[in-house]
């Protein structure tokens, strides 16, 4: 397991409505920069903007008990504290679910979704492994589309961030045994965020604590993956591997890596700029002589690797402050955001843009 020695500064809670923009800027709590200060937006200080949260206006809920096959039509209400039984499914043994996906405003104003539906049919493979029910692509697409146009002055300008969208599937319903719940809840909110690591990562390897092992759960996004490694952060990431024109990659088979949607997105730009891509077994040992190390994931996109350490011993790697080749993980990046923001055309068919 990967872990890293690099924290994340958090943001205080920053202003709640459009309506505190004026206030904001009197206080100084906006800076010196007030280009993007306008009705068009929330009163954010946007170049402190970092991966922490801050409360928007909506979220939406909708809900299925278990006599029902499907969930019901879905609410907006205000962004706040939900009520649930001290007995609730969630609460007592963890049977629970969230996603994270962004959305991202272009420098024509539109703003895009990148991959929804990868992220909806993840959830439905979690679900089926924690015994719930679970909302269908279209439903799940639809909450999202909600919550960013509820939500849209809270959708940063562009190159200042994103939209980080956080739906979550949870046994709400009370059950005192060791059993499925007896009502589910899908809530989705919504905060804005800046990177979730500035610059490069020095990690290390972990020999004592495992994040996951096989017949787990390891290889769907359950809230109870989580806690064991609040330390251990790196290990939210997929990790990629380069030497030469080889890239590898731990593969997913065996329940214990998260098919992660970057993860996805990365293999398939790397085949189609023509490197060798390995889904497979990668033994530690391999990163003793690896050229270039980067993880990748929602929050981190793709993230360069400076070191690991791994039995006493540190390995250093190519970043750009370091090196005076081409960096795999820059290009990589570069592409990716490329898509992501519309600034790069999207021939993969990726993008779903908000109406």
């Amino acid at each position: 397991m990967l872990t890293s020695s690099k924290h994340v500064e958090t943001l205080g809670n920053k202003a709640k409505s459009q309506s505190t923009n004026a206030a904001a800027v009197e206080a100084g709590e906006l800076g010196d920069n007030h280009s993007h200060v306008n009705e068009e937006y929330a009163g954010v200080r946007w170049d402190k903007l970092r991966f922490s949260l801050t409360p928007t206006d909506y979220m939406y809920v909708m809900k299925c008990s278990k006599d029902e096959k499907y969930f019901s039509q879905g609410t907006l209400s205000p962004f706040g504290n939900i009520e649930m039984n001290p007995s609730s499914g969630i609460l007592n043994y963890g049977q629970g679910l969230f996603e994270g996906l962004k959305a991202y405003r272009t420098e024509d104003g539109r703003i895009l979704l990148f991959r929804p539906q990868q992220n909806a049919l993840r959830m439905q493979m979690g679900a089926e492994r924690m015994c719930m029910p679970s909302p269908t692509v279209e439903q799940f697409l639809n909450a999202v589309k909600q919550i960013v146009n509820a939500n849209k002055s809270w959708v940063p300008p562009p190159e200042k961030g994103s939209l980080y969208i956080r739906p979550m599937l949870m046994g709400s319903g009370p059950n005192l045994g060791v059993a499925p719940a007896t009502e589910y809840t899908f809530l989705t909110y919504a905060s804005p965020v800046g990177n979730y690591h500035k610059g490069t990562l020095n990690l290390v390897v972990e020999e004592k604590f495992y994040r996951a092992f096989p017949g787990g759960t390891g290889g769907v996004k359950t809230i109870a993956n989580y806690a064991p490694i609040y330390e251990r952060e790196a290990s939210t990431s997929n990790i990629f591997v380069v030497k030469g024109n080889l890239i590898s990659t731990p593969a997913t088979s065996n329940g214990t890596i998260l098919p992660g949607v970057t993860r996805k997105s990365i293999i398939e730009i790397a085949h189609v700029l023509g490197y060798q891509v390995e889904e497979r077994d990668v033994p530690v040992e391999e990163l003793l002589d690896a050229e270039e190390v980067f993880l990748t994931g929602t929050a981190v996109v793709v993230n360069p690797v400076s070191s690991i350490t791994y039995k006493g011993k540190r390995i250093e790697y190519k970043t750009g402050a370091n090196a005076n080749s081409t960096i795999v993980a820059q290009h990589f990046y570069a592409m990716l955001t490329g898509i992501q923001t519309g600034q790069i055309e999207d021939k993969m068919g990726w993008i779903v843009e908000i109406a």
